[in-house]
């Protein structure tokens, strides 16, 4: 049984939680605190004093970028949003060209009320044979993400390519319309695959999902944008065909530069053969290590495979059979490497990794570090002719238990160091490189 003491106790607690608790005034508003009848904190505007201008700019802010900016977000977010505006806008405007020229090829009125229901019919067919033949590259695109989804864009814009031609040839309408269809079923998955990584990249304070909310909006904003601007083309400069030949590369164009200047903002911090690469020689060279911003604008987006001289140039993802020919040598190479998850193997032009099913990004760095630190020494012995006349891939053989050694004393400060610049060192993304198991 509740006393009435108790009783008034709760009462006046109840009274006091829906009570106004203070008002705040700053930056031009007036606020107040208070809590609701479930027990939580609400605020409610009571003035806003601000210049108009800025009301829009803060209202602009809160929906379509991350709450928090821009502290929320990696360097480099506000450069990869312009730019993908740009991107969205430019591909919107030209699949409106594409579609009407489809139409005018099929011997329709080629007017935008049609387009958006043609385009929607003949998407279905083709399109998910791209989607299909697209879908098996999943582990390529991890490795990649940069790569493919700027690869995503040069397909969708080769399909939409295809339509803006189909009137040249209309007797093969349903050719043109389904390799059209094609391609850009497969940018379709590339570009979507492709997304989350690039969007994990920016994510500082768990705040994935407000990311990816506030891009979308973002994008479909400036999709609308670009659809009004596609028809008014249509209707207008790119009515002929004549048009559309100058109008369309030229917003090819520019969606391609925007996706690759998106891309390139863009600090992924997994480790891949590329990434990894560029962190061994920034270490080797300077004993510094890099953050994923700092290696971003070094990346090579369309050759991501070269392997890197100061780096130990060092090649990975081949199987054992084409890199070791030799039994006795496979032998050698067990023994030496029988505590890691990796085997070397040196030539006079490269280094191969070689890594086992279980090898992590530490095991990718650590066989790294040494094929690096035996290219530096063997370059010193190969100069001063010390040896006589070795070949180098050899030399690199010889002085790999000393680069072992150097490689265990370094390690530790190094894969600190990697966590702290923001590294994910867990996981060695190799695409589809071959790995093997004893």
């Amino acid at each position: 049984m509740v006393s009435s003491n108790e009783s008034d106790e709760e009462h006046s607690i109840q009274t006091a939680m829906h009570s106004k608790l203070w008002i705040e005034s700053g930056d031009g508003r007036t606020r107040q605190y208070s809590f609701d009848s479930s027990g939580a904190l609400t605020v409610k505007v009571l003035e806003d004093s601000r210049p108009i201008v800025q009301r829009a700019v803060d209202s602009f802010l809160n929906k379509f970028f991350p709450l928090g900016y821009p502290n929320s977000v990696g360097e480099g977010y506000l450069t990869y949003s312009k730019f993908r505006a740009l991107q969205h806008f430019s591909s919107a405007a030209l699949s409106v060209l594409s579609t009407q020229s489809l139409l005018f090829a099929a011997g329709l009125r080629p007017t935008p009320a049609q387009a958006t229901v043609v385009s929607w019919v003949l998407k279905d067919g083709m399109q998910h044979v791209g989607k299909l033949i697209c879908s098996n590259m999943g582990a390529r695109m991890d490795s990649e993400p940069k790569r493919w989804r700027i690869l995503a864009d040069l397909l969708y814009d080769i399909g939409t390519g295809l339509e803006v031609l189909s009137p040249l040839c209309p007797q093969f309408f349903l050719e043109t319309a389904g390799l059209g269809n094609l391609a850009k079923g497969m940018a379709v998955v590339a570009a979507r695959a492709t997304r989350l990584p690039i969007y994990s990249s920016f994510a500082k304070e768990g705040n994935l999902s407000d990311l990816y909310a506030k891009g979308e909006a973002i994008s479909t904003l400036f999709n609308v944008v670009g659809l009004g601007v596609g028809i008014q083309l249509a209707s207008t400069a790119c009515s002929s065909m004549q048009g559309k030949l100058v109008a369309a590369p030229l917003l090819s164009i520019l969606h391609i530069y925007s996706v690759t200047k998106e891309m390139q903002a863009a600090p992924v911090n997994t480790l891949n053969p590329q990434r990894t690469a560029m962190v061994v020689a920034d270490f080797v060279k300077s004993g510094t290590v890099s953050r994923p911003a700092d290696l971003r604008y070094r990346e090579n987006l369309i050759y991501p495979l070269q392997p890197v001289e100061d780096a130990g140039s060092v090649q990975v993802g081949r199987s054992i059979i084409k890199v070791i020919k030799n039994p006795s040598k496979l032998k050698q190479l067990k023994e030496k490497f029988q505590r890691e998850h990796f085997l070397l193997s040196c030539n006079d032009t490269f280094t191969d990794l070689l890594l086992e099913n279980t090898a992590s990004g530490e095991d990718a760095l650590r066989g790294w570090l040494i094929a690096a630190y035996a290219a530096e020494m063997a370059k010193s012995n190969y100069s001063c002719n010390s040896l006589g006349k070795v070949g180098f891939g050899l030399l690199k053989e010889v002085v790999l238990d000393k680069a072992y050694e150097q490689m265990e004393a370094v390690f530790p400060s190094f894969i600190s160091g990697l966590k702290e610049r923001g590294w994910h060192t867990d996981l060695f993304l190799d695409g589809t490189g071959s790995r093997f198991a004893w």
